[in-house]
Formats: C-alpha cells, structure tokens, sequence
C-alpha cells in the first residue's frame, strides 16, 4: 500500500506531523479500508494454514472502539471493481507460494523461528478476503461503511471534496495525493495501556489526553521537495510506482540508480525534462520497456485520475468531470455496469468477483497457498469447477444488456500459461426452467421452519423437503404483474439456497430429493447444527462427487502428512485428518502457535476452492433474483441478505492438523486405542495450542467424520472404495 518512495521520503524528513487526537472529536473520518487491513497486527502463520486470522475479528472490534470512544464517527470505503491497475495476482500469488514452500522447508528441519519470519514475510492472505470479513464485522458493530464502484480512493476524495463534505478527513495511503486530496491521516497512535485507563472526566479520558494522530500536508511536501509545481508532485508520485501505476522501469535499472530510488530521484527525473513525462519516456525511448509501452500506461492512469467513477449523493454511478472525459475513458476504466449492480455492490450485499470476470473478460486461477503442483487440485480448478464458474456468469449476463450475452471470456490457469480457455456466453445455457418454480412465500415457509431448523439454512432447504406435502407446495410460479414479491430475508435466502441445491443436482424438477441429495440428507441428519457444520457436509458430498475425498497421494514431495505406525494407520490417519479439514477449530482470538502440515494447507486449497465456487453460485442466484425482478427491492437489509448466504467465510486447515498430529502421535504408543494412552495424547495436545481447546476440537472432527461416514453409507455404490471407510471407522471408533 502507498507509494514506498514517497513513505520512506516522508517518514526520514519527518514530513508527518502529530497532533492530540481529541481534535478530531465529532468529525467524521473517512476510512480506506485497504489501508486499515494492512495497518492492523498481522498473524505470523495466517499464510501457513489459511482461512482468516484467528484474532482479525477482536483486533478490528478494539481498534474501532478505541476511536469511537475518542469521539470520532467512522466511515469506511472499500473497493470495488477492478479497473486493470495494480499487480498482477498470479505473480503475486506464485511469489506468496514460493515464499510459503521455503518456510515450510524451514519448518521440517526445525528452524522454526525463520519459518515463521518467512510465513509473515508471504502476505498471501489477500486484502479482497479479509475485506469481507471487516464488513462483517463493521455491520454488526454499526459501523457505516460503502463499497466503491472502483477505486475506494476516488471515492473518498470525492466525499471529502463535496460541498456537503460528508467526511471531514481522510485516512489511507500516499496514493490519495494523486487524487487532488491536501492532507491526509496516515496513522492513528492510540494511548491503550491499562494503567492508563483509571477513572477520570469521561469528557478529558485519558484514551484522549495520550492518545495522537498523524496527518501530512501537501503543501508540506511540494516544499520540501524545492517548491515544486503540483502537476510535477503528482507526476513523481505515479512515476514512483504504486497500485496505480507500475514504477518508471529505468528507476529499477541499477546502473541508472542505486537501489532503492528515493522521491528525490523521481522528482530530479521529471524536472530534468521539463516537467514533462512524454518527454521523459521520449529520452529513454531505447528502453523496450517504456518505448510505446510505459507512456501508454501513464496516460491512461491519468484518465482513471482525473476522470475517476465515484457513486454520487445520489446513488448515481458517474465519471468526474464528464464533459472534459475522453471518448475512450470507459477503456481505462472499465465497461459500465447496469446500475443496480453498482447498488448492490455498494450495500454489500454482492462481492465484486463476478462482476470483475464479466468486465475485464478474464478468469484468473491462482495459485494458491499449497497443492498447486498436485495433478488432482489443477484438474479440479481447470476441469471440475469450470461448469460453476460458467453457470455464476450465466446467471449474471441473462437478465442485463444484450451485449453482455455475446461477451467473450477467458480462462488462464497458473499451471498451464499457454492454455486459454475461451468460451462465449452465448454458448453458456441459462438454467430459468430450474430456476424458475421457486418463489415460495414466508406463510408457506415459516410452517415449517422451527427454531432449531431455521429458515435459509442449509438443512431446513434440504430437511423440509422430506415431507412430500411441503415440496409439493414448493412448486411455485413467478409472481404475476400485481402480485406480491418475496420480501422477507427469510423467503430470499430460502428460495436461493434450494436454486444452488437444484443447480447442484441434489433435488430434481418436483422438489423432491435426488439420490445426491438423499446422501446430502443423510449426511445433515448426523451433523451438528453450527452454520459451519451444515456447511462443512455439503463441501463433503461435493468431494465425494468429485472424487476428492480419499486417502489417495495427492501430493508428491509434500511434508507433514502422517509418519508414524503402520502403512494402514497412515492412510487411515490421512482420511479421517482430510475430513477434519472440513471443520473449524475451537481457539480464542489470538493468534495460532500449534502445529503446521504443509500437506493438509494442500488439501486445504481444494476445499477452499469448492468453498469459493458455491459461495459464487449463491451471490450470483440471489442477483438474478433481484434483476428478474422477483424480489421486493424496496428495503435496507443488502448486508444482511449477504451475511445470510451460506458460505460467507471459509476456516482455516487447523482441526485437520490437530487431528492428524492427535492420531499420528498414538502410534507412538505401545497401546494407541487405551484410555490412558489417549487422554496423555490429549493432554500433549492442550500444549500444541496454548490458546485453543484441543480435546473439544477433536470432539468436532469426530463429529464431522461421523456425519460424513453417514454419507458415505447413503451413497453406496456411488463411491469408490467404500470398504476403504469401513475399515477406517473401525480403526478411528477405538481412537476417539
């Protein structure tokens, strides 16, 4: 984040200047949510089990209230589409990975303490992830927050530039100062020491009196920098590189400057040619990398600056000073959305994904955090999961323009560079006959929902059907002109996970249950009830159905699987620590200090991206509800309707690891299935994680394991090597 030449300049002159936070008591502080992420503490391990950080949601819940309770009002911005600028997330996520298999290498020869540096120094969990989760967490705690049609940037100069000026100052990175802004908070310093919190004058608290804020003023710097011209301030901003702009690449060129290149350097590079950057890409035109290329790049930077697309006062989606926009803006930019999309992307009811494969006609596969090399994972992502991702598209495309029907889509795979695969949409069939005779009302929906069967819940879409009279009534039609519209959270979040259950062919063209979903049923009536156990036994009959779910090698050359006892307890121990992977391990809100299996973070990239494609599918459906019109859109619950969906947000691979080191340990003893034997193991176990609950963890995994072995009996013949579960229930029944 931030323009790093511009950070390190302005932090060694001392350019910021710190002021008593207690005035910006009463002011509204526009936050880039971007930037709070990358501010917060950061979990040593996060890119070394996936899933979020296990303290986020405390750190972000106390980093507010500090700020609230110092009287500041908070607006948060986030980003929404892509405009084709910044880093390129295949290279970024094959750098995360390589960095991750050197800590993991670090890891197995017990350097643990360089490990971890290397696992920190990986930052693969994405911004665009834990985006999701702080607006979660931002909604439930009332704190306001908007979603930007692009750039969260723009949008917050915008609302701080406007006559009503809905915020009062702005918090986030140096880039803002491309965007016109004069002074910009750059860190909150907050006084939270314990010993400092005695009782005082709630109007003079001492979270007031110690605690200071950081801020730069433009002016400041155009002086510092020799009174320079602002075009040339913005100029050298953009040339040092950012997310807005690759670096000037005679900057990164050694004998032209001793890296790292200061702000100084940028700044003398432009002065020299008169403060001109054609000039300037014209004097290294020699330079393959900047002769018709770099020049190109800069100036449509500038376009998306200067012409950037805010949301208005309004709820207007519109280009900044329009009349003076080029013709071709909208190539810099981006195409244009139907403005109801830009809506629900605001209120935070649709992430932006879909909506980026649509615009920029490009899927990215990246490669994820561990087994990517693995033949099973790539043929799932490049083979498995490309229905999903044509029929999310599909149901986007259907119900707005005619041009997007005809739009041309491209798939690129890390693995396999060469490979494009292109489709178009008008080849991608539209499912509206099993989508169709879904619009069941809440009197007909709460008959049946109970409090421990809730309505819009995985189960109650699958468990209510069991009664032929209930699925028969279920068969409805889409409401005339006149005729009421689904309405309640309850009626969409229920007719949009029985559309993904039909998609996914667990129930056929009556409602009723197929034999997948008999499986899925059978699999339901033995979990528990927690959402993330409901969702847990649907990615398990999908791996089941994908043939993934199994003791095979997936993963060659791959550390931390299972080494102790014999062959059969090693496949056994593989298996039941896979199904493990599924669930959600019991721990506090600090950060995970147990232990690591590169091989279970590998299978956990396969669960992940099942994860992921069915969170999709539903995002997708419940859009399309809203485009065809068949839902009320006169409300303010977007967020809630989001949160509602099933799969919001994925776990992590830790229980599949304390399970896996649980039963790999007991073959070090002479009586593994003893009750002693055991209860020592457990005992161990509460050591690897200080902040966890070990033994009620493993009580979970056990669970999972049963309601999936229910599943596996249902499917019969279905599946293959059934015998293979048998005998490992067994082993595990004398394990528990």
């Amino acid at each position: 984040m931030g323009v790093v030449a511009f950070d390190v300049w302005a932090a060694d002159k001392g350019i910021a200047k710190s002021f008593d936070l207690k005035f910006l008591q009463d002011r509204v502080i526009g936050i880039d949510a971007t930037y709070w992420i990358h501010g917060l503490n950061k979990d040593p391990l996060l890119s070394a089990l996936g899933g979020p950080p296990l303290a986020f949601e405390s750190t972000v819940i106390s980093a507010v209230k500090y700020l609230q309770d110092a009287g500041l009002k908070l607006h948060f911005v986030f980003n929404g589409l892509d405009s084709g600028v910044g880093s390129d997330p295949v290279i970024s996520s094959a750098r995360a990975a390589q960095l991750d298999s050197e800590a993991f290498t670090l890891y197995e020869t017990e350097q643990g303490k360089q490990a971890r540096d290397v696992f920190m120094a990986s930052g693969h969990w994405y911004p665009s992830a834990l985006s999701e989760i702080l607006k979660r967490i931002l909604h439930e705690q009332g704190v306001p927050f908007t979603v930007a049609p692009y750039s969260a940037l723009a949008q917050l100069v915008y609302y701080e530039k406007h006559p009503s000026q809905f915020i009062d100052a702005v918090y986030g990175p140096s880039e803002l100062f491309c965007f016109g802004i004069d002074k910009l908070i750059i860190k909150f310093e907050i006084a939270n020491d314990s010993q400092n919190l005695g009782e005082k004058n709630k109007m003079e608290s001492p979270i007031l009196e110690l605690s200071k804020f950081q801020w730069i003023d433009r002016r400041d710097c155009l002086a510092a920098l020799g009174s320079i011209p602002l075009n040339v301030f913005i100029d050298s901003l953009m040339l040092a590189g950012s997310g807005l702009l690759p670096g000037f690449p005679p900057l990164e060129n050694e004998t032209v400057y001793r890296k790292p290149y200061t702000m100084r350097n940028v700044v003398e590079m432009i002065i020299s040619c008169g403060g001109s950057v054609a000039r300037l890409c014209a004097q290294y035109s020699t330079d393959p990398a900047v002769k018709g290329i770099y020049l190109e790049q800069y100036k449509r930077a500038l376009t998306r600056i200067r012409h950037h697309v805010v949301m208005t006062d309004e709820g207007d989606v519109e280009i900044l000073d329009k009349d003076h926009a080029p013709d071709d803006a909208h190539e810099c930019v981006g195409l244009r959305l139907p403005e109801e999309l830009y809506m629900y992307l605001s209120r935070g009811m649709l992430r932006p994904k879909i909506l980026n494969w649509l615009t920029s006609g490009k899927i990215s596969i990246i490669q994820p955090l561990a087994g990517g090399d693995g033949r099973p994972y790539q043929n799932l992502v490049k083979v498995q999961l490309d229905p999903l991702r044509r029929q999310a598209l599909s149901l986007l495309t259907e119900p707005i323009h005619r041009y997007y029907h005809s739009r041309d889509i491209t798939t690129n795979f890390w693995f396999d560079p060469t490979y494009e695969g292109k489709f178009n949409m008008r080849d991608v069939s539209y499912p509206r006959d099993l989508l169709s005779k879904w619009n069941v009302k809440n009197n007909l929906i709460a008959g049946y929902s109970t409090e421990d069967l809730p309505a819009g819940t995985l189960s109650f879409a699958i468990l209510s059907l069991e009664n032929p009279e209930f699925a028969a009534k279920t068969v409805t039609q889409k409401p005339k002109t006149g005729q009421e519209l689904l309405k309640h959270r309850d009626e969409i979040l229920a007719n949009a996970v029985w559309r993904l259950l039909q998609l996914r062919g667990y129930l056929n063209e009556q409602h009723q249950l197929t034999e997948w979903g008999k499986v899925l049923e059978a699999v339901w009536s033995a979990s528990g009830t927690r959402r993330d156990e409901e969702e847990a036994a649907l990615i398990a009959v999908e791996l089941m159905r994908f043939e993934l779910i199994n003791p095979d090698t997936m993963f060659l050359g791959y550390g931390g699987a299972p080494g102790n006892g014999s062959d059969i307890d090693k496949r056994n121990a593989m298996l039941v620590s896979r199904v493990a992977c599924l669930g959600k391990i019991r721990h506090s809100a600090k950060g995970y200090s147990g232990p690591l299996s590169r091989h279970m973070l590998a299978y956990h990239s396969i669960v992940s991206s099942v994860h992921a494609s069915l969170r999709d599918l539903l995002e997708m459906i419940v859009t399309a509800m809203f485009l065809e019109g068949l839902v009320d859109r006169d409300r303010n619950d977007w967020a809630d309707i989001s949160l509602g969906l099933p799969f919001y947000q994925e776990q992590s691979c830790a229980l599949g690891v304390l399970t896996m080191h649980f039963l790999d340990d007991l073959c070090n003893y002479p009586d593994p299935t003893s009750e002693s034997t055991r209860a020592e193991v457990k005992k161990k176990g509460q050591e690897w994680i200080m902040h966890g609950d070990f033994s009620g963890s493993l009580d979970d995994a056990f669970r999972i394991w049963d309601a999936v072995f229910q599943g596996v009996k249902a499917a019969g013949n279905k599946l293959k090597d059934t015998e293979i579960w048998d005998e490992v229930d067994t082993w595990l029944s004398r394990r528990k």
